[in-house]
């Protein structure tokens, strides 16, 4: 029998490695010096192995992705036709963003198959309009996934879309749609574009889900038992962290689902976030959703849509929507990235870390239920405070050049071109009457573009 190759070896321990470091810091303080602490209070250690007794989290993991094309939709024909065009060019999902309840979803759904799954997100809450979808996936046997999220409606404006009685009531009644993928979805990426640590965010979707299946239970119905939910995933630049966000996500999940008999299958559907995205040196963006989208890949995402590098500033354009589908072409049919099953799985250093954030977001939750739960604390104010904490500390290490953004808080060119705008780049502020503070979302580079183009 052949010898294995690692018996040739003796075993180094923790200890001796602790050992030959220290002697190579020759007197500096192993804690001070190589000890990183994250912002989400996780310590990182200059090395993993065996004796960190990392228990393999045994995540579930999708075998493959699906790449999606999001469109904003004005016009049934032409988001219709911009659906069929993307389908052509790649696009295994669409995500349609409905903005007025007078678009006919039967012009907006012509001709495509039950190849391509469809997420549909409406900026109104309309009952009837989701029974025409349903009827149209009866029909046709299409794979509709219905973005449903009251709550998040609440949190990102301060307003219900009318009264939360009303507005629950709407939502029950979307939920007795059958031949839809699903119902509800939970918009996790409001909390990490308004500058939230990942345990925030895991912590508030988890409290955001847990609002939803407490009210399903008392009103005694089934339908989650078999209907997975959406998690809308943002992705930061955090490569390893934000690979061990989703498969803590997934691991949280598969612990609260099955106190309400709800169903441990969830769907992530996983996008670059807009916080670190830039005006000055625009094109470095392109980097920035590769890398967030190789995250989510790496993550266990089950759908990935990504960002268009001049999203922030032009509007839905051939060439910027083009390159965010190559990108994600380019990942699967060239670099391969479809063809190893749960490729994190057993990495020292991605399950410890995916262990300590499920572990502080549980923790985080526990104290959100405990004292009232999610929809309390956000009318509270609460939510939105420790949001703002963590956003103001991120700031403060973006602005002391601790976070780097290429191109924009370093190495800024001098001769910057500055594209043309065709959207509001810099937001003013509007007072308006709401319910509750609103959780306000911001990039990072804004206050220096602001300097840089409006000195």
């Amino acid at each position: 029998m052949t010898k294995s190759l690692f018996d040739s070896f003796e075993t180094v321990s923790t200890k001796q490695w602790k050992q030959k470091i220290q002697f190579d810091l020759k007197g500096a303080d192993y804690n001070e010096a190589l000890i990183y602490k994250s912002l989400e209070g996780i310590d990182i250690k200059p090395f993993y192995n065996q004796e960190d007794n990392i228990e393999n989290s045994s995540v579930s993991h999708p075998s493959t992705w699906k790449n999606c094309i999001k469109i904003v939709v004005n016009s049934a024909n032409i988001g219709n036709q911009k659906a069929l065009e993307a389908i052509k060019k790649g696009a295994e999902s669409i995500h349609f963003v409905i903005l007025q309840e007078d678009i006919d979803p039967n012009s907006l759904l012509q001709h495509i198959t039950v190849a391509t799954c469809v997420f549909i997100e409406t900026k109104f809450l309309s009952p009837s309009y989701v029974q025409q979808l349903n009827h149209i996936a009866k029909k046709a046997s299409l794979s509709i996934y219905i973005l449903t999220d009251i709550i998040n409606n609440l949190a990102s404006t301060g307003n219900w879309y009318k009264t939360l009685q009303e507005d629950h009531t709407a939502l029950e009644q979307i939920t007795k749609n059958d031949h839809l993928k699903n119902n509800i979805s939970i918009d996790i990426g409001l909390y990490q574009n308004a500058g939230a640590t990942m345990v925030q965010q895991l912590a508030y979707g988890l409290a955001h889900a847990n609002e939803y299946l407490n009210h399903f239970e008392t009103s005694s119905s089934t339908f989650l038992e078999k209907t997975p939910v959406v998690f809308k995933v943002a992705i930061g630049g955090n490569y390893f962290f934000e690979i061990a966000k989703l498969r803590a996500l997934r691991l949280l999940w598969s612990t609260l689902a099955p106190a309400y008999n709800a169903t441990t299958e969830c769907h992530i559907l996983a996008y670059p976030s807009y916080r670190n995205k830039t005006i000055l040196d625009y094109n470095v963006n392109m980097l920035r959703t590769t890398t967030e989208c190789m995250s989510a890949i790496l993550g266990g995402a089950d759908t990935i849509q990504n960002l268009p590098y001049d999203d922030i500033y032009h509007l839905e354009n051939d060439f910027g929507t083009r390159i965010s589908l190559n990108q994600l072409l380019v990942l699967k049919n060239e670099s391969y990235f479809d063809l190893v099953a749960n490729p994190a799985s057993g990495s020292y250093y991605i399950e410890s870390i995916t262990k300590q954030m499920a572990d502080k977001a549980l923790s985080l939750f526990k104290n959100i239920e405990e004292n009232g739960g999610f929809l309390k604390q956000l009318k509270s104010g609460i939510i939105q405070k420790k949001i703002k904490e963590s956003a103001e500390k991120e700031q403060e290490l973006f602005d002391s050049q601790k976070i780097i953004l290429t191109g924009t808080n370093k190495y800024q060119n001098p001769e910057e071109h500055i594209p043309e705008f065709q959207k509001t780049v810099f937001p003013e502020k509007r007072v308006r009457k709401t319910l509750l503070p609103p959780i306000i979302t911001k990039r990072l580079s804004l206050e220096i573009e602001r300097k840089a183009i409006q000195p």
